[in-house]
């Protein structure tokens, strides 16, 4: 694998404090470190003066924790935007779709992104999909991205490991490479 160039960008995909809250009834989710990796994963992209672009999910539902109006809306603590970084906000599960992403990556000069964030199944997965079918190259970074219990069509509920590794090998290769942040960070020096 190559080293990490000057044209790649950091892309932190939902790292909001909604996903921090533990009352969901039957729900779990794994990596409950995942938050605390996008913060060294942004420090570093801080450190090496490379881009970061934080993108944030905006629920159209009022009810929503991930609505503007909740405290769920605002950024987690480990990844706080700085005023110089790229803040995004979207309606929908691409980051690609309703924001100027695609813009600002080709005005960076960008053509390699590395992918943090929630969830992997979800927002993950379909901005990581985007990225790869418009011709970037793609990293999603494994153990900074976490997965929720889902329930099957059956009514049984799927374990989110089952989730989180399903939905990392439907986008290895094909979409991205993964690779965790161990293996990011050697790339990096």
């Amino acid at each position: 694998m190559k080293k990490i160039n000057n044209n790649t960008a950091l892309i932190l995909v939902d790292v909001q404090k909604a996903f921090l809250d533990k009352d969901y009834p039957g729900f779990k989710r794994n990596n409950i470190n995942a938050e605390r990796l996008c913060g060294r994963l942004l420090n570093k992209w801080r450190e090496l003066n490379l881009p970061v672009i934080h993108i944030r999910h905006s629920s159209t539902n009022p009810d929503s924790k991930l609505h503007e109006s909740k405290p769920g809306f605002l950024f987690n603590d480990h990844v706080i935007p700085l005023k110089s970084e790229t803040v995004l906000t979207k309606k929908v599960n691409s980051g690609f779709i309703g924001t100027n992403l695609s813009g600002i990556l080709n005005d960076l000069n960008v053509t390699s992104l590395v992918f943090a964030g929630m969830t992997t199944n979800h927002c993950i997965s379909s901005t990581v999909r985007m990225s790869g079918n418009l011709g970037y190259q793609t990293y999603l970074v494994s153990d900074a991205t976490a997965a929720y219990n889902t329930l099957g069509l059956n009514g049984k509920m799927i374990d989110c490991e089952v989730i989180y590794n399903t939905s990392l090998a439907n986008l290895s290769e094909e979409f991205a490479t993964i690779l965790s942040s161990e293996e990011l960070f050697s790339l990096l020096d």
